[in-house]
Order: structure tokens, then C-alpha cells, then sequence
């Protein structure tokens, strides 16, 4: 998320309450938690066996619990609650603006959408030309959307990330100021939800086509052309890189990486990293063949064991 101009520490610490170690004068460009983070952003870390990575990682600033030395080109900021901190900058650099008409104001419409009846479209939202948008489909604060792009009935854009840390025996909610970039020639069926990132965007790729049902969570980058089926699950922070194919009701873990045209058959579960150019199939996913390799085995089974017995 990044700010509208740059900030000193200085000003950060002040809206946070936190103390300074390091260069106050040091300028921030914006907010990001670590698997976005980039040079001249804020991020937080509250847990010790992840000091060393984030002290370690692109992020200029970092709001910690724990005063130490200072590390060659970090500003520490330290506060007894970074997550607390790290979510009231959120909340004051991009905070709730509820709406008081379906259409807000301020939203850029492009010439040649059509806007079907019953179509809620938050603040601060902005949609290219030629576009369909059909009934009672909700396009959520600070979301992006290309030209020629076409969203089916009841479909959310930008809805809240579902991502929550544990503290003792609650869950405190990871508040959402990122957004959703969708790019041209879009398609996206029916029911399907697309939720805003928490610091960054969830991006859809140009000529991506979405069936039914799908959801996608937060921060995740889809590529260009894809193909996604009904009921598609795919978990936040996730890359789908471009031509890629998913079949119904194919689910994919968080934080990985499927491959450049892969392809993953219908009720497929991946849970780690896929290479590209390869057909996919089962839970946990296994390259086709092997599949059935194993799967022509398996029925072999009980004849074998019979001929072991006599």
C-alpha cells in the first residue's frame, strides 16, 4: 500500500506512539507485510524466530518489540504491540468509508459500460470502458477493473481478506487496505469472490475467464489467459503464473507457485509449488502419468497378495 507522498519515520512514529532507533529522518514510500515488502516500506514483526528474516528483507522500516541494534539501512520502530501499530496505520492511511449511495460519487466509470440494476460500487473504484456488469454484483472500495471486462451476477470484487493472527484464545482480524486489480478482457462468472489484499493487490491477468463459483484469496497474482473452473479454491498470497488451467473444483494452498501453462484436472489439491507445462492430477497433486501409473498398481494389489498367500 503505498502512501500518497513520502513520509519521514518521524511522522510515522508519531501516529503510532512508537520510539525511534535509527534515522528519523529517513523517508517511508508505504506499508507492506514481508512476502510484498520492497525498499522504503513499513513492515512489523512481533515474534522472535521471525526477527532475523525481517530484519533481513527489503523493508526500510520495521516496527518490533524488542529494542537491539540497529541494522546497516533499517529504521526500527519500537512499540510493545507492532501488530496493533502496523493496523492503525492502516486504518489511518486508508480507513472505512461507508457508503451513502449504491453508485459512490467518485467512482470512474468509462464510456460504454453497462451497469446492471442492483450493482453496489464502492468508493474510490474505477472501471474501464466496454465493461459489463450484471445485477447485484458488489465492486468494493479502491478496486481497479480494465476495459472489455465482464463480471456475472452476484460476484464480490475486493471484499475483505480472510486473515486473522491468533493472540491468546481470540483472533484479531488483519484490517484490508490493499485492493483488486483486474485487468482487460476479464470474465468472471457467477458467485464468484475475489478478496482485496491486505497491504498489496490480488491481480487478475488480462484474458483470464472464470466460471462459477470460484474464490480467490488475498494478495494472490494471477497471471494472463488463464482458465479457472467452478468451484476453484485459491488461497491468499498464491502466484498463478500465465496460460495456467484449473479445472472444477480444484483447490490450491497459500504461498505457492503453479507454473507457466500447468494444467490441474477437475477435484486436483495442490499443496506445494507446481512446475509449468505439466497435467496435474489428484490431492496432494502428481503428474498425471505417474498418477496412473500408481493408480493401475494399486488395482493390482489384491491379485498380487492372492498369488503371495498360495
Amino acid at each position: 500500500m503505498d502512501f500518497s507522498q513520502p513520509l519521514k519515520v518521524s511522522e510515522v512514529a508519531h501516529i503510532i506512539d512508537a520510539e525511534i532507533l535509527g534515522n528519523a529522518e529517513e523517508e517511508t514510500l508505504g506499508l507492506n507485510e514481508l512476502h510484498k515488502v520492497r525498499k522504503g516500506d513499513i513492515t512489523f514483526v512481533d515474534a522472535p524466530k521471525y526477527y532475523s528474516r525481517v530484519l533481513s528483507s527489503e523493508a526500510t522500516v520495521v516496527i518490533i518489540n524488542k529494542k537491539m541494534k540497529v541494522p546497516k539501512g533499517k529504521v526500527l520502530l519500537y512499540h510493545n504491540a507492532p501488530f496493533d501499530a502496523f493496523i492503525k496505520l492502516i486504518r489511518y492511511f486508508r480507513p472505512f468509508e461507508s457508503a451513502s449511495e449504491i453508485i459512490s460519487r467518485d467512482a470512474e466509470i468509462g464510456e460504454g459500460t453497462i451497469i446492471q440494476p442492483g450493482v453496489f460500487i464502492g468508493n474510490h473504484v474505477k472501471i474501464g470502458k466496454n465493461c459489463l456488469i450484471h445485477a447485484n454484483v458488489s465492486i468494493c472500495d479502491h478496486s481497479i477493473i480494465g476495459n472489455k471486462v465482464v463480471i456475472n451476477v452476484n460476484s464480490v470484487i475486493g471484499g475483505d481478506a480472510y486473515y486473522f493472527q491468533k493472540q491468546g484464545d481470540t483472533f484479531k482480524k488483519f484490517v484490508s487496505g490493499g485492493r483488486v486489480l483486474i485487468e482487460d478482457n476479464v470474465e468472471i462468472g457467477a458467485l464468484c469472490s475475489i478478496d482485496r489484499g491486505v497491504t498489496a493487490d490480488t491481480t487478475i491477468g488480462r484474458g483470464t475467464k472464470f466460471d462459477n463459483h470460484c474464490q480467490v484469496g488475498h494478495d494472490t497474482v494471477i497471471g494472463k489467459n488463464c482458465l479457472i473452473g467452478a468451484f476453484a479454491a485459491i488461497a491468499g498470497v498464491t502466484i498463478i503464473e500465465d496460460d495456467v488451467i484449473l479445472w472444477a473444483n480444484v483447490s490450491i494452498n497459500k504461498d505457492i507457485v503453479i507454473g507457466k501453462g500447468a494444467v490441474l484436472l477437475a477435484t486436483t489439491a495442490a499443496d506445494k509449488s507446481l512446475k509449468g507445462g505439466k497435467i496435474y492430477m489428484g490431492s496432494p497433486a502428481t503428474d498425471v502419468r505417474k498418477y496412473w501409473r500408481e493408480h493401475v498398481a494399486k488395482s493390482k494389489m489384491p491379485e498380487v497378495l492372492r498369488h503371495l498367500k498360495m
